[in-house]
């Protein structure tokens, strides 16, 4: 019955561990999801510029829940003038992604983003990712601005 006893102990603290690494694991992948599509928001925006000689409009609304997050994806594909039709996050999203016009991170961006911290700076963008309410990645915002800073 001992036997039995230290087995089932054994098997509880593998099963801990293994369930705290699983967690650990996943909140790693949704943020290199927001880490590439960051990096691919601020390569369209860069074409964009090089194509109209100006950055986009401000394209999105601050929040994170998943109606903003498809509102905004909407928004960042569709908007008349300003799309960016090629961005394509993948579907079930983590994060939801907005650009900002005519600010700039500054040179060490604090980590999470503040969004208080950016400077004026025309022409220039700042994209931002922000984790999705009631998910792993719940509080973290990211953010990548003209001048490849970033805070990630």
């Amino acid at each position: 019955m001992i036997e039995l006893l230290i087995v089932i102990a054994i098997i509880g603290i593998l099963s801990a561990v293994a369930t705290t690494a699983y967690i650990g694991v996943t909140r790693k992948a949704a943020r290199s999801e927001a880490y590439t599509n960051l990096e691919s928001l601020r390569l369209l925006e860069e074409e964009f510029f090089s194509e109209n000689g100006r950055y986009t409009a401000d394209l999105g609304s601050a929040g994170n829940t998943v109606a903003i997050r498809d509102a905004n994806l909407v928004e960042i594909r569709t908007t008349a003038g300003e799309a960016l039709p090629s961005f394509r996050p993948g579907n079930d999203a983590k994060y939801s992604y907005r650009i900002i016009q005519n600010v700039a991170l500054p040179s060490n961006p604090a980590v999470p983003f503040n969004p208080g911290s950016v400077v004026p700076q025309t022409p220039c963008f700042t994209a931002i990712a922000e984790g999705l309410a009631n998910s792993r990645v719940e509080g973290d915002i990211f953010a990548i601005d003209c001048n490849n800073n970033k805070n990630f």
